[in-house]
Parts: structure tokens; sequence; C-alpha cells
């Protein structure tokens, strides 16, 4: 069976996901679900057969179907060890899995979309309010990021130095939202040389956001 990874163009945890199997060199194909108010399919009864949490990324290789891009990208990372994302030794190791964690457990949920809808629908949020706050997360996250990485990086471009790791995965898909949402960058040069950086590579652009299918 193909591996199959239901995803959507503008999902940053779907995006992280995209990039691990390009590293990777897994094939896979690319199963839309559109998040699109009005469009909604995650909601919809056949989507949530599949993801009870009905969201994107949800990964399927007819052995393991799952959720939650970060149970993703490890299991990725176990099955297929041949292209590491992780350093071999510590403390490295646990250093980028912790720079990970504060982008997806940190920044990320703070900010998603279904959040920022809620506190627009449900307390009246301005749009200029939503960027504040949306601005406010991603300054806290980075600010420990752009330590992490300015400590680990001095003998090669990305995240953590000359190989590309899952911080990478992890950072670009944020760095894209946060340049979308206009946050204020400069206090971060080491974080955006890394993540400029990336984007140079193949594997970075095919899983960008405006190269995908469902691109809208």
């Amino acid at each position: 069976m193909a591996i199959k990874l239901y995803t959507y163009w503008r999902s940053s945890a779907a995006y992280r996901v995209r990039i691990a199997l390009n590293l990777k060199g897994i094939g896979y194909v690319p199963v839309p679900v559109s998040l699109k108010p009005g469009d909604d399919e995650h909601r919809k009864d056949e989507y949530r057969a599949l993801n009870p949490q009905m969201l994107v990324p949800f990964f399927d290789d007819g052995r393991v179907a799952i959720g939650q891009s970060m149970a993703i990208l490890e299991y990725l990372e176990e099955q297929f060890p041949d292209t590491p994302l992780l350093p071999k030794s510590e403390p490295l190791r646990s250093k980028v899995r912790a720079f990970c964690n504060a982008i997806a457990c940190d920044i990320h949920p703070l900010n998603n979309l279904r959040v920022l809808n809620y506190l627009a629908n449900e307390f009246g949020v301005s749009a200029e309010q939503k960027s504040a706050w949306y601005a406010n997360w991603v300054a806290a996250g980075f600010e420990a990021c752009e330590r992490i990485s300015v400590s680990y990086s001095h003998d090669g471009p990305f995240a953590f130095g000359k190989d590309v790791t899952l911080a990478d995965a992890l950072l670009v898909p944020q760095m894209y939202n946060a340049r979308r949402f206009e946050v204020p960058l400069d206090e971060f040069p080491r974080l955006v040389a890394a993540a400029d950086a990336c984007n140079e590579l193949r594997a970075f652009i095919d899983a960008a956001p405006e190269n995908q299918p469902d691109y809208a």
C-alpha cells in the first residue's frame, strides 16, 4: 500500500511532515483535506472515522495510521533510520527534540487557526488584536529557539549546524507563518538565516504550501 498523507496546503503541522518525508526520500500520496470554512472536509463523517480529532496531518502506511505531527515524525525516524533527522549523540539529540517541542507545543497550539477563530467568534477579538496575540507567542517561542540555535549552529547554516534535522522541519513552517502574519523578525537573525538556508533545498521547496496540489 502506498503511504498516504492527509494534508492541507496551509497547515504548518502537515508542512513539517511533508518536509520530513521529502528529506528521507519517502514517496507518498497526498490526500488533500480542505480546512477552508465552508468546505470543512476535516469535520465530515468520512474523515472523522479516520481521525477522531478531525485535524491534519494524518498518516497511513497500511500498518500504522496516526495523527499528530510529532508522533508521525518520531515514527518516520524509527522506521526509516537510513536518513536520520535526529542527531545520534547527546545532548544534541535531546536539544533538537526540545527545540521542536518549543514550536510544536508552545508556539503552534496558541496560534492555530481554530484558536484564532475562537478568539474572534467568541470574544470579538479584532484583526489587530489577533495579530498582536499571534506575534506575542511567536516572539516568546522564537526568543528561546534563537538562543538554542546560536549555541549549536556555529559549524553550519542550519538550526543545529551543518546537518538538517527535525528542528529545521519544524522551524521552516513556523517561519513561513510568521512572515505571513508580518511578525517582526529582526531579533531572530539565526532562525531567519537557518530557514532561508533550508528553503534552498529541494525537499523544502517541494513541501512548501504553494507547491501543493490543493494550493489555492
